[in-house]
């Protein structure tokens, strides 16, 4: 419990009215997008700059008072859940676009900017962020960079990671680092823009970040490809790339997903075909019209049965919509939706997706597949019922065994959801011991006292302090 006087401390510095501490204030940040996982913050403290995060750490750190770093809350790995209570950090004042650098093609932001208001500004200006989460129209760049986020462009275009070229970040001993810049080389040290990258604020807190912008691609198209098996699916995904076309979006859809999408959306997706590909190309007009029929070619001499282009703009953006939707429309099913990513190589994409199916049916559970294909990240999804504490055993099991069969397909365990609470009883699976060591040696250098967002990524701290709702 954060005491009278710690509080007030917290309040002469944010101001009474960026303090939240009732019961329901508190709940509502008490849990992320991640199903059945839930943990009171002692209180919530919404920040208005750098400084002020520098005097709540220094507070925190003279405490140990945990602190969780959060944005929209829209992980799927628990990484924002408050397991240890403490302070969550919230930073909705701390939302500008700081500035739009078109000689240098970079941005700088702060980390509450939600991801696609960035994405919008910058096209304005004929740049271009290619980052795109499925739930870029509510996430924000902190989180993006926390949790690296991927996207239905990160084929062509790279994850979050690609993209940071510098941040600003609080400590846990309170002092404040910048790493990077607008440089397009910079190879003194340690790379440590990008060892903070992906580290889930159990490092550093984020508090600015400059960001590449790349020009905006002349032209975009969209097209729809039919399958009866999902072998024909895969192997139009190898061939695709074989030709050395790398799509903007190349991502799948299984019968299952295709029916519910439909369902939700009710856009006229077929829902009597095995699988689907939805497929983008963007960049020079001529160029895109060159691949696109390359790849509606692949597609049908690798077994489709139909590929359908969007004849508009207005059709290619519903396509896209419908997709971004599949865990809503799968959110419909039951009461709880467990949406996972288990990554492979390309060309173990038809394996995988069996590997799944025999799974699911082995546990008598439901999952739906549909995930970026191009990158072979995957993403099973159970609708079930959290109060059924005999399915969810099942469900548990067949989750554990899909990320060991994706490691044996020389795959791995996340592909962009990050580990979280959620996947840290199965990263030993994939870096081993000694990767686990190293990665506890940089956290217990950079927090030795372990107060930020701690119980996330290690297991014995994930279990330890693990709160499930019932």
């Amino acid at each position: 419990m954060i005491s009278p006087s710690i509080k007030s401390q917290f309040e002469a510095i944010v101001g009474k009215e960026n303090i939240m501490d009732s019961p329901a204030q508190r709940l509502v940040y008490s849990y992320d997008a991640t199903p059945n996982i839930q943990a009171m913050p002692d209180l919530v403290v919404a920040p208005r700059s750098t400084e002020e995060v520098v005097k709540i750490v220094n507070v925190c750190q003279k405490g140990k008072i945990p602190i969780v770093p959060r944005g929209s809350g829209s992980n799927l790995c628990a990484g924002t859940v408050p397991i240890a209570g403490g302070v969550v950090l919230l930073f909705k004042h701390m939302n500008r676009i700081i500035e739009v650098d078109e000689q240098n093609l970079t941005v700088t932001v702060q980390p509450g900017v939600i991801t696609q208001d960035l994405i919008e500004t910058v096209e304005q200006k004929g740049l271009f962020y290619p980052p795109d989460p499925s739930s870029m129209k509510i996430s924000t760049i902190g989180g993006n960079i926390n949790e690296n986020s991927g996207g239905l462009r990160g084929l062509k275009y790279g994850v979050t990671a690609d993209y940071v070229m510098g941040l600003e970040a609080v400590l846990a001993n309170g002092e404040v680092i910048r790493t990077g810049g607008k440089l397009a080389k910079d190879v003194a040290g340690y790379n440590l823009t990008q060892l903070l990258v992906g580290s889930e604020g159990t490092l550093a807190i984020i508090t600015e970040a400059t960001l590449k912008l790349i020009p905006k691609p002349e032209s975009k198209q969209t097209m729809l490809a039919l399958y009866e098996n999902i072998d024909a699916a895969a192997q139009s995904v190898s061939n695709i790339i074989a030709a050395q076309i790398i799509p903007a979006t190349l991502e799948f859809l299984d019968q299952p997903t295709l029916q519910a999408v439909e369902d939700f959306a009710q856009i006229g997706l077929p829902t009597d075909v095995e699988a689907v590909l939805l497929i983008e190309q963007d960049g020079d007009s001529q160029v895109v019209e060159r691949d696109m029929r390359k790849m509606a070619t692949l597609c049908m001499a690798s077994g489709a049965i139909s590929v359908q282009v969007a004849a508009t703009l207005e059709e290619a953006e519903a396509l896209t919509t419908a997709r971004r939707a599949a865990l809503s429309a799968l959110a419909r099913l039951k009461p709880t939706t467990i949406l996972e990513d288990a990554t492979v190589p390309r060309s173990e994409i038809a394996n995988m997706v069996k590997a799944i199916n025999e799974i699911a049916d082995r546990h008598q559970v439901k999952i739906c597949t549909f995930g970026h294909a191009g990158d072979g990240n995957l993403h099973p999804t159970c609708p079930t019922d959290a109060r059924d504490l005999e399915e969810m055993e099942r469900v548990e099991a067949a989750f554990a065994d899909i990320f060991e069969r994706a490691i044996q397909l020389g795959g791995t365990i996340t592909g962009e959801h990050g580990v979280g609470m959620v996947k840290a009883p199965y990263l030993q699976w994939k870096v081993g011991a000694t990767g686990i060591a190293v990665m506890k040696g940089i956290k217990q250098s950079l927090d030795p006292q372990h107060i930020l967002n701690p119980g996330k990524i290690f297991t014995e701290e994930a279990r330890k302090r693990l709160v499930v709702s019932s």
